[in-house]
């Protein structure tokens, strides 16, 4: 079964972020995994931990705990490029509750997945700031979705 489907089943509080929420708003471009935002809270860590377990990932045999779930700055990472899977707790300029706040919202073979919201992955991108993400920025910038930059508040 796909980690999605598990997550969804197990009611787990996520967002799909990175390259694959930038394709939801538009913009195509290769990546290497799936990112995925999820809330790090100790109900919701036991979910996304059974999800984890049920598609078979190593998680004891890496020591992954559930408290590790409840903590921002965890990546757990799941195969290998061009199919591995990033679990993060936290994302740059954008806490869980924000993001989730500002969610949209897409079907993807059957599936209601929630995507970082276009605000949200602006933010997102302009704090992280590495090279990829700024030409992320600008190619939505160039589609009119990223007009007027964030102020340094927000």
């Amino acid at each position: 079964m796909d980690i999605l489907e598990l997550l969804l089943e197990t009611d787990a509080r996520f967002l799909v972020v990175g390259a694959h929420a930038l394709a939801a708003h538009g913009v195509a471009r290769a990546t290497g995994d799936l990112d995925i935002f999820v809330r790090p809270a100790p109900d919701n860590a036991a979910k996304v931990y059974r999800a984890l377990q049920g598609f078979g990932a190593p998680v004891q045999v890496h020591g992954l705990t559930h408290e590790d779930l409840t903590r921002a700055g965890t990546v757990y990472q799941v195969g290998l490029p061009p199919r591995r899977i990033d679990v993060i707790t936290a994302i740059d300029g954008v806490d869980f509750e924000e993001a989730w706040a500002g969610r949209t919202t897409r079907s993807v073979s059957g599936m209601e997945l929630c995507f970082l919201g276009l605000r949200e992955l602006l933010k997102n991108k302009r704090a992280a700031g590495r090279a990829k993400d700024l030409a992320d920025v600008a190619a939505l910038q160039e589609l009119g979705l990223a007009d007027e930059p964030l102020d340094e508040g927000d």
